[in-house]
């Protein structure tokens, strides 16, 4: 699992920098022949994270219920995004993954509800299974916000 943690903070950080390296308008952009945009992707990670983690736990999330509704599987942009909305984004990429590594140490993790997954059909049985998949669509979402960037340029 800590090589698991590793690779998802280090994903993280490539997040973080098109966090910091793209417009407010960017982040909003939908370009042509996609159905979201960069910030919603980033979003949209955070998540999926905790809903597979901590809900799938029964856990309290890490996250607002606001957060939940407007980012989670089946959800699209809705609109701009205004710069708090980013930074509290930003800052929950970490905030939560550290948070999940404290809690995976204190070992609060003591059930799981399985729950199979649309993208892969796989069926997660432990929170081992869900940070398996979690890096694995992590990893999906940088590709498509790397994508997006592409797209913008």
């Amino acid at each position: 699992m800590q090589f698991t943690l590793d690779v998802l903070t280090k994903t993280r950080h490539f997040f973080s920098q098109y966090l910091e390296n793209t417009s407010l308008e960017n982040l909003n952009k939908i370009p042509e022949g996609f159905n979201n945009n960069i910030i919603w992707n980033i979003g949209h990670i955070v998540v999926t994270q905790q809903l597979l983690a901590y809900k799938l736990s029964g856990l309290p999330m890490l996250i607002s219920e606001e957060l939940v509704s407007k980012y989670m599987k089946g959800t699209k942009p809705e609109g701009s995004v205004s710069q708090a909305e980013v930074d509290e984004i930003k800052a929950l990429l970490f905030k939560t993954l550290e948070k999940t590594k404290e809690d995976l140490e204190n070992n609060i993790f003591k059930t799981y509800n399985s729950y199979t997954v649309s993208t892969t059909g796989n069926t997660l049985n432990s929170i081992e299974d869900a940070f398996d998949f979690v890096l694995f669509h992590e990893g999906m979402h940088l590709g498509y916000v790397m994508a997006l960037v592409r797209a913008l340029n």
